[in-house]
């Protein structure tokens, strides 16, 4: 599936004394010393994006390095953007039940709206606002019920000079329902509406835009897709968004940032033609701001504009631009694995996706899922529980070559030959017919699809 561009020219629409001034609108900035949002854990890295399907077809580029590390190491949000209401539940599904058994939080971008773009390079979207309330509700029907991120509808309130006041108010009520629907659909989807940047509209006028859509419903909203302004601008324009709807009588409401793209020069919006850029800080839901519930990288880096080439593309070239010379991923994320880092605080309960075939007899049984590249490789490995509950296990591989340089949600024993995981603190105890992963990178080739399990 192609992922549409939605980044939109607009600049210096605002100054810092309309921002200044918006904040005054009846209350104080919300400035709050928690380390952060209301979200924690780790963020889920879809293994089939488009730059991870390059970077596996493209060993021996001299760019997949540095693409491969720094870029398709990182999670980044997956885009739905095709108008296809008899597939779309069985697509989020899919994409859902994969971040479940990793026990990461996946990002969702919802670019279906009526008009979209108003017509621009990413033109689209549903035919009419009745047939989006459908593919909206088909949608919700494939997200679950663990914590997903949802991005919905890009450009959708801070672009709007293509609508008459009548399909304003349509848009308005259609993104309302929308936000309604996909929280009864999953109650612990965190929804987050368009805010735009912090130099297109003000933060007042953002606020009026994000009331008359609903923000009430939803859980706050998200920054800086369309642009590449500096992660500390937007959380200076964000806090005066908040304050805004404060003063209006709704609270409660937070920040998500897109920093896909924003660690060089900002200015002029197409990344087509801008070799200045670079990403911006890697994707985390510890933000170190009560008021900022993650940094994202919802526009794929690498993905263009639609300026020199088709919106949506990935294209290696730019990629490279943004990855070459920025600053390495976090030492904690394995360099070039798919799967992210484990949870910064580790889940309470158990794991319960359900194996595919539960094992009929009591202990327990492992399946190795392995991305291979030239010269290394990464595993997801799924524990399944017998008839009865286990408290611990031991999970044992074979690699034919290389070793093993890395590990989350296990603890190795030996770096090549025959190495054992052993599960952590918070991965021991797996309910009978139920389910629980670990991973590990290494070089070399990787282990087969089978492996013993034993219990302690």
């Amino acid at each position: 599936m192609a992922i549409l561009s939605s980044l939109r020219r607009r600049s210096a629409a605002v100054s810092v004394a309309a921002i200044a001034g918006a904040t005054a609108v009846g209350v104080c900035l919300a400035v709050s010393s928690a380390s952060a949002g209301t979200l924690s854990g780790s963020l889920y890295r879809d293994p089939s994006s488009a730059v991870v399907r390059w970077v596996a077809a493209n060993p021996g580029d001299s760019r997949a390095a540095v693409i491969r590390d720094k870029i398709a190491s990182q999670p980044q949000a997956r885009w739905f953007a095709n108008f296809n209401p008899s597939t779309v539940q069985s697509e989020v599904s899919g994409f859902i039940g994969s971040a479940n058994a990793a026990q990461q939080i996946p990002v969702l971008a919802v670019y279906e709206i009526t008009n979209r773009d108003c017509g621009g390079a990413s033109a689209g979207g549903a035919p009419d606002l009745n047939q989006y309330q459908t593919w909206v509700s088909n949608f919700a029907r494939g997200l679950g019920s663990q914590t997903v991120i949802i991005i919905l509808e890009t450009d959708s309130l801070a672009l709007l000079t293509c609508l008459s006041g009548a399909e304003i108010n349509a848009r308005n009520q259609a993104i309302s329902t929308a936000t309604r629907t996909i929280k009864a659909g999953n109650p612990n989807a965190k929804v987050y509406l368009d805010g735009g940047h912090s130099t297109w509209n003000s933060a007042g006028e953002t606020a009026n835009r994000l009331r008359a859509a609903g923000v009430q419903y939803a859980d706050g909203f998200f920054t800086n897709v369309s642009n590449y302004n500096s992660t500390s601008n937007e959380a200076n324009f964000g806090r005066a968004v908040i304050s805004a709807l404060n003063g209006m009588g709704i609270s409660g409401k937070r920040q998500v940032i897109d920093t896909s793209r924003n660690g060089g020069a900002s200015g002029d919006w197409c990344g087509d033609d801008n070799t200045d850029r670079r990403i911006g800080q890697y994707p985390t839901t510890n933000t170190g701001d009560g008021n900022i519930d993650a940094y994202l990288w919802v526009k794929p880096p690498g993905e263009a504009d639609g300026c020199r080439y088709t919106a949506g593309s990935f294209q290696p070239d730019l990629a490279f631009s943004l990855a070459n010379g920025a600053p390495n991923p976090p030492t904690t994320t394995p360099p070039t694995t798919p799967p992210t880092t484990p949870p910064t605080t580790p889940p309470t309960t158990p794991p319960t996706t359900p194996p595919t075939t539960p094992p009929a007899g009591d202990g327990c049984y492992a399946s190795v899922a392995v991305n291979q590249w030239a010269g290394g490789f990464t595993a997801s490995v799924t524990v399944t529980a017998g008839k009865s509950d286990i408290n611990g296990w031991t999970v044992t591989v074979a690699l034919p070559s290389g070793a093993v340089t890395s590990t989350w949600s296990a603890q190795a024993s030996g770096t090549s030959g025959t190495v054992g995981f052993t599960n952590v603190s918070y991965n021991g105890r797996v309910l009978g017919r139920q389910s629980t992963s670990f991973g590990f990178q290494g070089t070399g080739t990787g282990p087969s699809t089978t492996a013993t399990c034993a219990t302690s």
